[in-house]
């Protein structure tokens, strides 16, 4: 069984954590990374995901639970939302359809890797909090 803790630490070192494409922003505080891709990013790669993806039924034990197919499928919960992204699923309670669609691990690192690279930090935007 994995743990949080576990879990937290075996995210840092995954290359395909599209957590880490979030946008950053400095403010007078400091600065605070929104860890929320662009969802123009991923629509506009999303036939690449659908056509490196395979269809299962959904079983009854990922019903309401994306980020449990996320661990099972990736070995991470990191990627619940690409889950319900690529199904058109609007939240987890509508997470109960008959057939899901599963992207291919590799295609998900290749777009995390190609089309989502980590912003630098000289490249931040000021916000008046």
């Amino acid at each position: 069984m994995v743990t949080i803790e576990q879990e937290a630490r075996q995210r840092i070192n995954i290359p395909y954590d599209i957590d880490f494409t979030g946008d950053r922003y400095r403010t007078v505080n400091g600065v605070f990374n929104f860890p929320s891709p662009s969802l123009w990013t991923i629509e506009k790669n999303l036939f690449y995901l659908l056509k490196n993806s395979t269809q299962v039924p959904l079983e009854r034990q990922y019903h309401f639970r994306p980020d449990y197919l996320s661990f099972d499928s990736y070995n991470t919960v990191s990627l619940w939302y690409l889950l319900l992204y690529v199904n058109q699923v609007s939240c987890i309670e509508d997470f109960v359809i008959d057939t899901v669609v599963i992207p291919a691990l590799s295609a998900v690192v290749d777009i995390c890797q190609d089309k989502f690279p980590e912003k630098d930090r000289t490249d931040l935007q000021k916000v008046k909090w």
